[in-house]
């Protein structure tokens, strides 16, 4: 992954809201489960492309956005995408030396642990559900992710020529 000043945070933040927008768009009934971690992926993205701009900062607005317009409980979101972020800022040195099977690996796990406390704050603040279907949103990243770091990567070169 390309990083460097080349970067623009106006792009980060636009990518960033457009994954916002992905995650809150309606689907239909008994769709929701299948809809990837857009959020997730595209913040491990920036973490990982460009560490020296996006971070725990940019996990923790993001979050207390998405729980405004979920009306979820305040800081539930904001607290994981905050620990997402510093779970790829904490794994970033060995990420970017992976192959992207291996790196598919690691967003399995790193978006898992993520739902995994997002699963135990809603049964501290909600109805208990026993069920293993909250993890299919990582699953479905882990196998989007190649594609996604490649367009990325791709649009990244493509605005760096014609600069």
């Amino acid at each position: 992954m390309p990083s460097g000043p080349r970067t623009a945070l106006p792009w980060v933040w636009f990518t960033l809201l457009l994954a916002l927008c992905l995650q809150v768009m309606p689907l239909a009934e008994g769709w929701q489960i299948w809809r990837p971690d857009w959020l997730g992926l595209m913040l491990i993205y920036w973490c990982m492309a460009a560490p020296d701009r996006v971070g725990v900062f940019h996990g923790f607005v993001l979050g207390i956005l998405l729980d405004l317009i979920e009306g979820a409980p305040l800081g539930q979101n904001a607290l994981t995408l905050s620990l997402l972020a510093f779970l790829a800022a904490l794994v970033y040195p060995r990420f970017r030396t992976y192959s992207l099977v291996q790196q598919s690996l690691l967003i399995l796990v790193l978006l898992g642990l993520v739902q995994l406390v997002e699963q135990w704050l809603r049964t501290l603040f909600g109805p208990f559900s026993m069920h293993l279907a909250f993890l299919l949103p990582s699953l479905i990243g882990a196998v989007l992710w190649p594609w996604l770091a490649t367009m990325f990567q791709a649009f990244e070169r493509r605005l760096a020529r014609s600069d």
